[in-house]
């Protein structure tokens, strides 16, 4: 799909809002000098604010893009009725951001009861608060988007578009596909892709773009030295599903993919 106007200044607007919100984030980590758990508490007391912000900014961005482009449709409708609480913070993964920003200290302090330096298991630290942080901000999106869209009737369906400097794989594939907007846009962590809203006068069906699908099915095949080429949509489903994690819904992950529950954590004897 051609990009219009709207759809780069509204890319731009996110990407600037991450750009700030990260750097920031990343500062302040690298500004702490000692990661005790004062340290930890002073960073949480200083950079949730920062990161909640962000995330209500990308949540009103897309709430105008999407009233703009329903617009854009010819359709009219009752303007968007949007509670920002519903789609930031908790909201997002029914944990208290407190918990979700105390793991990369916890992967700060596993790395050192292994023996690793400091240098090091703060590098990991950073690169854990990194991805937590971009997932929330693209879990406000993805909320915001199921949220503005419930209330657009002439909106059935939408698809991916890949925005970041480097895809991976999964993103590739989930493009090509169209997806109903009762569903949560399925995302993995880190993931930057945007929503884009379709409207037609017919079901489409799962796979819209074949020739891609093919390209990257080579791709793999290459790679992996093996793919099964016959049945497309059953070769999707083997290379690429989505999966419910406990915290930020459904997540795109190759098969034989889990994430850790309730039932993963050993009980105190």
């Amino acid at each position: 799909m051609t990009l219009t106007r709207l759809d780069r200044r509204y890319g731009a607007s996110v990407r600037s809002v991450w750009a700030s919100v990260l750097g920031r984030v990343n500062r302040s980590w690298a500004g702490l000098g000692s990661w005790r758990d004062a340290d930890a508490a002073r960073f949480r007391r200083t950079t949730l604010p920062i990161i909640l912000a962000g995330e209500r900014q990308i949540a009103s961005l897309t709430t105008s893009y999407l009233e703009q482009l329903y617009r854009d449709m010819g359709e009219r409708g009752p303007r968007v009725s949007l509670d920002l609480d519903t789609v930031t913070g908790q909201a997002l993964r029914g944990v208290d951001p407190v918990d979700v920003y105390e793991r990369p200290f916890v992967e700060v302090y596993t790395a050192l009861s292994n023996g690793e330096p400091l240098d090091v298991a703060t590098d990991r630290g950073a690169r854990r608060l990194e991805t937590i942080t971009k997932t929330d901000l693209q879990l406000a999106r993805t909320h915001t988007f199921k949220a503005v869209t419930a209330q657009q009737d002439g909106v059935e369906y939408y698809i991916r578009e890949l925005r970041g400097e480097y895809d991976c794989a999964l993103c590739l594939i989930a493009s090509t596909q169209r997806y109903h907007k009762k569903d949560l846009m399925p995302i993995h962590p880190g993931c930057d892709c945007e929503p884009k809203t379709v409207t037609a006068d017919y079901d489409p069906g799962q796979i819209i773009d074949e020739d891609r699908l093919n390209q990257i099915h080579d791709a793999v095949e290459a790679a992996l030295g093996t793919f099964d080429r016959g049945g497309r949509a059953v070769d999707y489903r083997k290379i690429i599903i989505a999966r419910d994690h406990g915290e930020i819904g459904p997540v795109l992950g190759f098969r034989g993919q889990r994430f850790t529950g309730p039932d993963d954590i050993p009980l105190p004897t």
